[in-house]
């Protein structure tokens, strides 16, 4: 729960207490970082949850990512591809499969809870 709190603090901070502009010609790799970037948190947060988390691989991952998916989108832009929507699939669809396993499991605690 306190990488959510995390998250969604972190975000308020950023859209309302820190203005940033973005150029236009950058907001397509900052976005594909972003994206790569979430996955990466709710794979951490879907990883905890299983008692899986290990702090080096979130690290790795969360920066790695990011940066690997900038640069691929950047690549893609100067070849005159949109690699990016590659990027954006496949970061969106792990997104959804982690989101789904942190609900399974919030849903079958709460069951477990019911049942005592």
């Amino acid at each position: 729960m306190l990488p959510i709190l995390g998250m969604i603090i972190g975000i308020l901070i950023g859209v309302f207490l820190i203005p940033v502009n973005i150029p236009q010609q950058y907001s397509i790799y900052l976005a594909v970082a972003i994206l790569a970037a979430l996955d990466s948190v709710f794979g951490g947060i879907a990883s905890s949850m299983q008692g899986k988390f290990n702090m080096k691989i979130f690290l790795s991952g969360f920066f790695g990512n990011a940066i690997l998916a900038a640069i691929l989108a950047y690549i893609g832009d100067q070849m005159g591809l949109q690699l990016y929507l590659a990027a954006i699939f496949a970061f969106g669809n792990r997104i959804f499969l982690n989101f789904a396993v942190i609900r399974r499991y919030m849903l079958n605690k709460s069951d477990k809870k019911d049942n005592i």
